[in-house]
């Protein structure tokens, strides 16, 4: 599955264009590698994904063929860290994406 379409689906990220923003700017990485939007993610991949002040790394569990229901899409991912960071640089989306990471908390 593509990365961008990972973010929405397991919304990590509310919307596609935004997900795409975040890989175009840097923001997301896959195993240590700059994460392109349209990058391959699978089950077992670690990502980190930098928002709001913050790095948040999750590892991959799984991929949907279609979208998820809100409570399948908490189950494709499992959050492993989540460090505060004030100089992580501002991505683009910020203030939606970050959203979603703010409830898990």
């Amino acid at each position: 599955m593509r990365l961008d379409l990972f973010l929405k689906h397991s919304r990590l990220v509310v919307r596609r264009p935004v997900a795409q923003a975040m890989c175009d700017a840097g923001a997301v990485t896959v195993n240590g590698s700059r994460g392109k939007p349209g990058r391959e993610v699978a089950a077992g991949d670690t990502l980190k994904i930098r928002q709001r002040g913050r790095i948040v790394t999750v590892r991959v569990l799984g991929v949907a063929d279609r979208p998820p229901s809100k409570a399948q899409a908490a189950e494709l991912y499992e959050v492993v860290s989540v460090i505060d960071d004030p100089d992580a640089d501002v991505s683009p989306g910020d203030e939606e994406s970050g959203r979603r990471l703010d409830r898990q908390r």
